[in-house]
């Protein structure tokens, strides 16, 4: 009788603590420890959130005034200072990238509802900046900000879309690497990118790592097939999650499609 009541006891109780501690494994805040690294003409930029909080990044203007407008959305472990001073960017676009809800030197903390809003406040505040063409702003999302890109790519008329390592859905990456838990009732940040992607008609590049053990290809592609605009896919061999922007071919697949933007 003993180990029925240990058995059920556990049955019960880790899906008690995975409810608790989702936050807690699905974002990780980062802080700005620096930004000695940043590119000397990255400027601060912040956008209040629809409920007044403060999102702050940097905006990093290009050499070229026709060029589009990039506006990143990171990963979930992700400060996106760094991100910026890649030094593999085109240099001729503009780059904007702010920090998640509890990220960097952003307010408040991170939660789906809130990240997606974000997405198209800040997308909001840099389409009405008088230096920035609206026509030819691209998204680009890294794994999780894919979800946010997407969002914004569905809701508002964007030149295109970079999703680099896109998934699904959270709860299909959940149900893999937490086999044994029911995530389909647990999740609360569900993040639906497939949903957004049949509303999506803009060009899209989806950028992938072969050897991807976090976000599998084959996630990847259940987006990508879902996605309503043109769209062209890339896999990078050899890559991993971590190690796909390390590639250059990941960078030149992006400049040529910016070019064309």
């Amino acid at each position: 009788m003993g180990w029925l009541l240990v058995a059920a006891a556990v049955a019960l109780g880790l899906p008690a603590l995975a409810w608790l501690a989702q936050d807690r494994l699905i974002f990780f805040p980062q802080p700005v420890l620096s930004t000695a690294h940043l590119p000397a003409q990255a400027i601060p930029f912040a956008v209040a959130a629809a409920d007044g909080t403060q999102l702050r990044g940097w905006w990093v203007k290009g050499s070229a005034a026709a060029a589009p407008t990039v506006i990143y959305f990171g990963g979930n472990a992700e400060e996106v200072s760094w991100t910026l001073a890649e030094t593999r960017w085109p240099r001729d676009v503009t780059l904007v990238a702010l920090n998640y809800r509890g990220y960097g030197a952003s307010e408040g903390a991170p939660g789906e509802r809130e990240l997606l809003a974000d997405a198209l406040a800040i997308h909001d505040a840099v389409a009405a900046h008088p230096d920035v063409d609206s026509r030819r702003i691209v998204v680009f999302g890294r794994s999780l900000g894919t979800a946010l890109a997407a969002h914004v790519a569905a809701a508002r008329p964007v030149a295109g879309a970079v999703l680099a390592s896109p998934f699904d859905s959270l709860v299909a990456i959940g149900k893999v690497h937490y086999p044994w838990l029911p995530v389909s009732l647990l999740l609360r940040h569900r993040f639906d990118v497939v949903a957004d992607a049949r509303r999506s008609g803009s060009p899209l590049l989806v950028l992938v790592a072969d050897e991807d053990t976090i976000i599998a290809p084959e996630h990847s592609r259940v987006l990508f097939d879902a996605w309503a605009g043109p769209k062209s896919w890339q896999g990078v061999p050899g890559a991993d999650h971590n190690t796909l922007g390390a590639s250059d071919a990941f960078w030149e697949h992006i400049a040529g499609f910016l070019a064309e933007r």
